[in-house]
């Protein structure tokens, strides 16, 4: 069965038509897949933190679901690099959303029977399928070309929209369905994440045939063949590009949940209902996926540390508008959490192809997992102390605290300037 793999893997190598007829295939699994998995990332997000507060009765640990998922999160997305490395992006990815999906049930089950540990203990597995929904952008680069992969990204990101956007506004109609059949209103969000992600599970576990992990290692291993080693210049290159995009990652991931995670909190706190918080949850999770197309092709053209750097300036601005906004005027939060999503788009798509720049099929998935645990581990750390911080200041401290943390990207990216300048004299000498 092996020896079967291996000769199908060969023989797309050696057909450049077939090549791209399976990178143009593993594309619309990814987007496939990502719709479904977008539907159940948004339930967490919306209504995690409300159901907290519901069953602890105190705002103080309401960061504590949104901590929990981005720290199972964490775990996942260690494993499933490891397991993607060895087995392919398939199974790694199909077993993280089907676990996700089991641990919705959970979390159903924990609102039914009003049990927090069994409601943190699900929320915890729960972040697999989130991690899987991460990971998958990372799918669609493995036969892209270095030209083609902020567009690889982008696609995949952007096709989580239809879900993602969906999820959030199905919030009143899911919550009806729950009571209709004895169960608590919040915890309805979580039936459409249970089936959504066994769904986006089963998309890549039946279709993602053959694996474009395991084809892009048997093309490297092909180049590897005749080719010389690079030189040591090259590699500094690597690891610098490791660290820049893996800090550009953790950086807007931390700032966005932080805000993110206090924002429904804080919309209560003034008097909205549950749909307008879904409609305001649904339009920052839009920005945060729709306009990937277009990120990931300046990305492509304009370059990975101009995005970064963009990125930096538009949370700045989200957290100033987060912070002056007015608690009742819906508009103005529509804004301020539509900049966030935005900044959070352009730091994830041009991190994330500087990571891929600076990787190998040999070693790619388990550095992209790596680099995805620090990033979920980010997003718990921002979870967990958003809650404290606006338990004892104010969501505006919260606000601009995080607007403040994103201007880290940009000693980060002068830093990355200056070493893709050493490289290319480095370069230029050997060629001279």
């Amino acid at each position: 069965m092996m020896h079967g793999l291996k000769t199908t893997s060969e023989e797309i190598v050696a057909s450049p038509e077939k090549l791209q007829q399976l990178y143009r295939r593993t594309l619309l699994i990814v987007v496939l897949s990502q719709i479904f998995g977008g539907a159940g990332l948004a339930a967490g997000i919306t209504v995690g933190a409300l159901l907290a507060q519901d069953m602890l009765g105190t705002d103080a640990y309401s960061g504590v679901p949104v901590a929990l998922l981005t720290l199972g999160s964490a775990g996942a997305a260690y494993l499933i690099g490891r397991v993607s490395q060895k087995f392919g992006r398939r199974i790694g990815l199909a077993g993280g959303f089907l676990t996700g999906g089991i641990s919705a049930l959970g979390v159903v089950l924990a609102a039914i029977t009003n049990n927090v540990w069994l409601l943190f203990f699900s929320l915890l597995f729960y972040g697999a399928g989130t991690a899987s929904n991460l990971q998958a952008r990372y799918a669609g680069t493995d036969l892209a070309s270095a030209k083609q992969r902020g567009k690889a990204i982008s696609i995949a990101l952007v096709s989580t929209t239809l879900g993602a956007v969906a999820g959030p506004n199905l919030v009143g109609v899911m919550g009806d369905s729950a009571i209709s059949i004895g169960v608590p209103s919040l915890a309805g969000p979580f039936i459409l994440g249970a089936v959504a992600f066994i769904l986006a599970g089963m998309i890549l576990l039946v279709f993602m045939r053959p694996d474009p992990l395991l084809v892009s290692k048997a093309m490297e291993h092909g180049k590897m063949i005749n080719s010389e080693k690079k030189p040591n210049a090259y590699h500094a290159k690597n690891n610098r590009g490791i660290i820049v995009g893996g800090s550009v990652m953790v950086l807007t991931q931390m700032v966005m949940v932080a805000i993110i995670t206090m924002t429904p909190i804080h919309m209560g706190h003034h008097g909205h209902g549950l749909d307008a918080i879904g409609l305001v949850i649904g339009i920052h999770i839009g920005a945060m996926y729709l306009p990937s197309l277009i990120t990931g092709v300046l990305v492509d053209k304009v370059g990975r540390t101009a995005m970064a750097s963009a990125a930096g300036v538009t949370l700045l601005l989200a957290g100033i508008v987060a912070a002056t906004a007015p608690g009742d005027n819906l508009f103005v939060l529509i804004l301020a959490l539509s900049l966030l999503g935005l900044g959070w788009n352009f730091g994830l798509i041009s991190g994330t192809a500087t990571i891929v720049d600076a990787t190998t099929p040999s070693t790619r998935a388990k550095v992209q997992g790596s680099m995805d645990v620090l990033v979920a581990l980010s997003g718990a750390t921002g979870g967990m102390m958003s809650g404290m911080v606006v338990a004892h200041t104010s969501y505006s401290h919260l606000s601009i605290g995080g607007g403040l943390l994103s201007l880290l990207l940009l000693p980060l990216i002068i830093w990355a300037s200056r070493g893709n300048v050493h490289v290319k004299h480095e370069k230029n000498k050997r060629t001279a």
